[in-house]
Formats: C-alpha cells, structure tokens, sequence
C-alpha cells in the first residue's frame, strides 16, 4: 500500500491488490505469489502493477526507519563508546547504534524502566479522596478480596481501569467472572495473541466454570497446573516442571525457558535429551516425557512472565478498587491525566455522563488548574482552556485566594494582573462558561469585556502610579454596584457549542450530535471508539462533526485532504483521497455532522478511515432506507385520497420498495407491495408532505440492518 501511494495509484486500485495476498503470520511476497495466482496475471496485464511489484519485492525485508525503544537503559562498566557506537535521538537522547540484542552480545546489559500514567492516576485519586471524603487511603494495604471490586470487573466496567479497557479484555471479563487476584494476573497473561489464538483462553474459563474436566499427564504435574486448570500459562510453571520432573537447577531451568522463546533447533534438540535424561532418572514413562516436553515447548512460546503479569495485575486491581468505590474522584483523576489529550477526555467524559457523573463547565469562582470533585460532581479546572496559561490560571487563584470570589466581569477585570489575564485569555474563558455562575448570558459578557478592560486599566495604572482614585475608595468603603451589562441576546445552543469547541477541544454543555440521536441509531454501524477495534478493511458507517487537519496536493496535481471526525465517543482521523475530497468540499464548509462511509485501515499511528464518500445525514438516510411502508385507513381513503397519493409517489419516483398496509376498521390489515413505476425516493420532502395530507405516523421507513 505505501508503494502504491508513493507511485500516486488509485488507493481503491491498490487496496484490491493488497487483499489478494494471504493474511498470515511469517507471508512474504514470494509466498504470496505461489498461493495466489492472481497475483502474477495482474502483475502481466498491467504495466504499473509490474513496477508495484518489482518495487514492493526490492523494499520488503528493509529496515524501514531507526526507532527508539521507549523503556531500555543500557548499562555497562566502562563508557559505552568502548563496547558501540553511539547516536543522539530527535530529542537529544544518547541511543546505542546497536538494537537490544548486540546490546547484550557486547556484554551490556539492558534495563527497562517503565513510566506508568496509571501511577499518578492512583495518586492523583488518593489525594482527592482525602480531601473530599476525608479518607486516608494507602494503596499498597487495600484488601485484594473486595467483593465490590470483582463485581465491577465481572460486568466489565472497566474503562479506565489499567490493562483491562479493550472490547476483547471486557469480552473474557464477562466470561470469566474474576473472583480472585489469581484470576487477574491470568488475564493479563492470557490476552494476548498467541493464548487468544491457541485455545488457552477457552481451556482456562471452562476450567474454571467446570465445564471441562482437567486432567494432568502426571500426578506430579497437578500442584503445579491446578492455579492455571491444566494449562501452562506461565514461563515460571515450565522452570518448575522441568525441575520437578527432569531434576533441572534454577538455572538450567531459565536456559530451558530461553531456548523454548527463541525455539532454535539446535538448542532444544540439546535440551530434549537433557529432560529425558532427568525424566529417565525419576523413572518416568519415555513416551509420557516426550509429550509432556512437547507441551512444554508448544506453550513456552505463549507462556509469560507470571511476576510480570502479577505486578501489572496489581495495578489493574488497584484502579478497579477506586472506581469501584470512588468512582467521581477516579474519573477526575483519570481526566487530569488526560488533559492535553482531546480524544480520550471526550471519551472519558461520555464515560462519566453514561454513569451519570455530571461534569460542570470550567468556573472562575470555583475551578483549580486541574480537575477536582465538588459534592460529587466534576469540575473542569482552567488548565483545559486553550490558550490560558499556566501564569494566567496562577494570577486568577491567587487573587480569588486572598480577595474573596469574583462578582462581575467588571470587577474580575479590575482585580487581576490585566498583562498577565490578556483579551485573549478572557475571550476563552468567557466562551467555555467559566463566568456562567456570574452572569448568566455569555454574549452579554463578551460584548462588556472591551469596556471592562478600559475601567480596569486605567485603575491599574493608577494603582502603579500611585494614585488613589476617589471612586475606588468609596467601592473600598461600600460596594457599588458594576456598570450593567450591554442588552445582547445570548447564543443560540449552536453558537455556543461552537465556541466551547473552540475553548476547550470538545463539548461540554452539550453536542451537536445530540439532536440527531435517533438518525444516527439507525444509520452508523461504529462510532469513534468501535471503529479502533474493527478489523482491516471493514466498510463502516460513521457521523461527526468534520474538520480538515491538512489539505495537500498529490503527485498529479490533485487535491486530497485529511480530515478529523468527532462523535460523542471521540475523535477518528479520516483520509479523503482526491475523488473523494472534491465532491465533499462544499460539505466541509457548514457547521452539520457529516456521514463518513469508507473502510478501516490500522497502522503503527494509530486508526484511520479511508472514505468512500462524504454525505449529508440527509443524504445518509436515503441511502439506509431498504423499504417503505404508507399506512393509511381503507375507510377514510376516497378516489381524491388515492389520486393525491398517487400523485406524490410519482412526483418523488425512486427506486426505494414500497408497501402499501390498508387498515380495515382496525380488524385487518391489508399489505400490497405497489408497482415498480410507484416506488419512491425516501427524501425528507417526501415524507413531510405524506404526513401534511395524510397525517404524521402515515410513512415508516424500514432501515437496513447495521452492526454497531
């Protein structure tokens, strides 16, 4: 696929090509050819698929860039210069020219550091509980049999929760039922590609539900498989059978361990007739010991490190438990982790609406830097306002600290530091609500804030000056009260909705899909999150509010652009490829959500969609419509009746079925399925003027099916 785009070929082309080669693990080009004969016709009768070709199969195998890896830490005994050369990083980092495995071939040995977000997330939630329940929570001591907790994880509430977010976790979730720690460090382990496709995972939950006997090769091997029901899951349970069995040491044991990873031939045949010599010498049946290291070597290659998966296991525990019982201060802890990140707060913020956690607009009565909890709800803190920075939000808290709360625009623009708290900072402020709890219209305040700002700089200059004006002692002495605000009407929902868009990065008092509810359950088959865990190439249909990131030119001088699709759920990117791109420009102008229909495609940045079409929810409709049905009542429908009907279904001629269902005094029903000729398209005009004559329930759309 990148060559076809370097080479500026149709991605519809391209894509057709890239299905034709067979998804499996280890697939070359060379193999391909072999198992797909129509590779190689399409490579003779087309002169550019030739070249795709000779290009792709000159590429394959190439180092495609220098990364970095994201935890590793070499140490050595002397400078690393005297083991390998070294390079800076696009940050300025020391990195070894050398990948991990020549690391440890040069005598060096790697260390990796992981840097968790869940980490301050549990901190962050420990000191908002404190301060709002008056609770001293101390992480490490929290009971690991919490009912509550197990609850929460069994019905796969887990967004949030570390390790445990994805559909496919929450499927085995629900499966499995946790009751125990044991039972989430399993998971951990469990899910992953190889277990998942193994059958391991189905071996564990009928284990553990009962609905398999588990059985066990050798008695002996019970005590160590019964935690796991019969399955090696663990790289720890193959050291112990090899240990147990065949009289391995701790450390041949881990060289077992090593071997079966890496699966060299020559070292596991070595290591095979090291365990049947131990096996031999405990008198254990040769054909039994074979098997079993067969086991051994078929699972060692899914096995994980069991104190790995414990630890993680560990954390995952520890943010179920908070949830589970301090769901308001958990949320907010999570957002605060999240706050440069607009796609997950939208998420997250969804999250807390669904459990009816109600999030409250950013305050400057009331708000921190971050996001904090007041009496059970969200506040948003001021650090989430674009362009207010940390200067800004610092002037704001200490001046409410030492002078009591703002009581009008007026007054808030006389109190602050007007350098530091600009126009600018002002106008965001205003637009995401953060003045709603003293005045209640928006527009209003904004239209006040030139004049504000004059009163307010004047005071200040003479404040730096020296003077003291007579107004100001009087205001000093007895509060007067502040100039009134200019008589403007407020926004309309759109407008402001566009404008805490434009503040924070998303919606908060609303969104502009909100109207749209019953459209959307009928026409989207995903939404932003879904589509991330749908597989390659999957047609979809999504709805959003749309916006360019890049427009850019291709290689033959057409337009394309990449565009960003927002629901409630979050934030999707969508490639819209020169054909695409120019029939939807005029519907990128307004400020209506968009259907996106076109095809799932992952890569390492990430998931995008790459359109097939961009169309109104209008348009959209029209398209999900399979049939028609027109109800009418048999008594009440004269030969005017009739002609008028006739007359609409002609005047709005479409290919859509449609159903005529006659009421007969309402004991029967009759159902004609009309002409060809009289069949419609089921545009909004149509149905308003069916119901203008015949009544508002007189046309049902029948919708086709979609999957979410």
């Amino acid at each position: 696929i990148y060559v076809g785009r370097a080479l500026a070929l149709p991605y519809n082309e391209v894509d057709r090509i890239a299905k034709l080669i067979p998804a499996a693990p280890g697939m070359t080009l060379q193999k391909a050819f072999q198992l797909e004969p129509r590779l190689s016709e399409q490579q003779r009768e087309d002169p550019q698929i030739k070249e795709l070709f000779e290009i792709a199969f000159a590429l394959e195998g190439l180092t495609r860039h220098a990364s970095t890896h994201a935890a590793g830490v070499v140490i050595g005994d002397k400078p690393i210069v005297e083991y390998m050369p070294l390079y800076r990083g696009q940050d300025g980092e020391v990195v070894t020219q050398y990948s991990m495995k020549y690391v440890e071939k040069a005598g060096l040995i790697k260390f990796d550091f992981l840097g968790l977000r869940n980490l301050t997330v549990i901190n962050n939630a420990v000191q908002l509980i404190r301060k709002n329940h008056q609770v001293d929570i101390t992480i490490e001591e929290i009971p690991l049999d919490d009912p509550d907790t197990f609850a929460l994880l069994s019905r796969a509430d887990t967004t949030g929760v570390f390790q445990l977010e994805s559909s496919g976790m929450r499927d085995i979730l629900v499966r499995l039922r946790p009751e125990n720690f044991a039972d989430i460090v399993a998971l951990v382990a469990l899910y992953r590609p190889g277990p998942l496709e193994s059958g391991m995972v189905e071996n564990y939950i009928q284990g553990k539900h009962g609905q398999i006997e588990v059985t066990y090769d050798l008695e002996t091997l019970k005590p160590i498989l019964a935690p796991t029901y019969g399955v090696i899951l663990y790289q720890e349970q193959v050291m112990k059978i090899a240990s147990v069995l065949a009289n391995y040491t701790l450390g041949e044991a881990d060289i077992l361990r090593r071997a079966m990873g890496k699966k060299i031939p020559e070292v596991m045949a070595q290591q095979r007739d090291r365990f049947l010599s131990g096996a031999k010498e405990n008198k254990i049946d040769l054909a039994k010991a074979n098997h079993i290291f067969d086991l051994m070597e078929k699972f060692a290659g899914y096995g994980f490190n069991k104190s790995h998966s414990a630890a993680y296991a560990l954390i995952a525990y520890q943010t179920a438990y908070l949830k589970a019982h301090y769901p308001v201060e958990f949320m907010a802890a999570l957002l605060n982790s999240f706050l440069n990140n607009t796609d997950q707060v939208v998420k997250l913020i969804n999250q807390c609406r669904e459990k009816e956690i109600e999030i409250l607009p950013p305050d400057v009565n009331a708000s921190s830097k971050d996001f904090t909890v007041i009496e059970g709800k969200i506040r948003f803190g001021m650090g989430a306002v674009k362009n207010v920075g940390e200067a800004a939000i610092e002037v704001i808290l200490n001046t409410r600290d030492d002078q009591g709360k703002f009581q009008s625009i007026y007054e808030f623009c006389r109190r602050v530091d007007t350098a530091k708290v600009n126009r600018r900072v002002l106008e965001q402020l205003i637009k995401c609500g953060a003045f709603d709890s003293i005045h209640a219209n928006r527009a209003q305040v904004l239209a006040a804030l030139d004049d504000a700002l004059e009163k307010a700089q004047i005071v200040q200059r003479d404040r730096q000056s020296g003077q003291m004006n007579m107004f100001d002692l009087l205001r000093a002495q007895k509060k007067m009260p502040s100039p009134i605000l200019p008589q403007v009407p407020d926004w309309d929902n759109r407008t402001t909705l566009q404008f805490e868009k434009e503040a924070l990065g998303f919606y908060i008092s609303g969104h502009p899909l909100d109207s749209y509810q019953s459209q959307l359950a009928t026409l989207c088959s995903a939404d932003t999150q879904r589509v991330k865990e749908k597989s390659e190439g999957t047609e979809i249909v999504l709805c959003g509010m749309l916006g360019v990131i890049k427009e850019i030119t291709t290689k033959k001088g057409d337009r394309m652009a990449f565009l960003s699709l927002e629901d409630k759920q979050g934030i999707v990117e969508v490639v819209a490829f020169a054909n695409v791109f120019m029939q939807a420009r005029p519907l990128l102008e307004g400020d209506e959500p968009r259907v996106v229909i076109g095809k799932v495609q992952h890569d390492e940045k990430g998931t995008k969609i790459i359109a097939d079409q961009i169309i109104t929810v209008d348009d959209a409709q029209i398209h999900a419509v399979e049939a028609l049905r027109i109800h009418l009542n048999a008594e009440s429908l004269d030969s005017d009746g009739l002609a008028r009907l006739r007359h609409l279904l002609i005047s709005h001629s479409g290919d859509c079925k449609t159903f005529l269902h006659l009421n007969v005094k309402g004991k029967a029903e009759a159902v004609i399925a009309l002409n060809p000729k009289l069949q419609v398209n089921p545009t909004p005009a149509f149905f308003q003027e069916m119901s203008q004559h015949f009544g508002a329930n007189s046309v049902e759309a029948i919708h086709k099916a979609c999957t979410q």
